[in-house]
């Protein structure tokens, strides 16, 4: 049975930080790539970053580049995204998605960020 459990949401200040944690099973996670996605209501699910199944490559979205940092430990299955410096704006359900060509993708449940004073 797949599954991706994230974790680690909540609400933050801004400019404060915050650690989504994305645990995986049941598929071969170190042959997929990993991304994060985020949503909110009425407006279409955006790619924040994506890391490559070795974690040799990373891309972010130009609205999270150099506060956002995705990673992954592929002998604990599990992708992270580290989220500094968070602004108003960040708010939304963030959701981690296994990507790997002409295989199914996989999501999580989501998990809710919200950033307020």
């Amino acid at each position: 049975q797949v599954q991706l459990v994230e974790s680690g949401g909540g609400l933050v200040q801004p400019g404060g930080s915050l650690r989504l944690s994305c645990a995986c099973s049941g598929f071969t996670f170190s042959s997929y790539t990993m991304r994060w996605y985020r949503q909110v209501p009425g407006k279409e699910r955006e790619l924040v970053a994506r890391i490559s199944s070795t974690g040799s490559s990373t891309n972010y979205a130009d609205s999270v580049k150099g506060r956002f940092t995705i990673s992954r430990d592929n002998a604990k299955n599990t992708v992270y995204l580290q989220m500094n410096s968070l602004r108003p704006e960040d708010t939304a359900v963030y959701y981690c998605n296994a990507y790997w060509f002409g295989m199914p993708e996989y999501w999580g449940q989501g998990t809710q960020v919200t950033v307020s004073s």
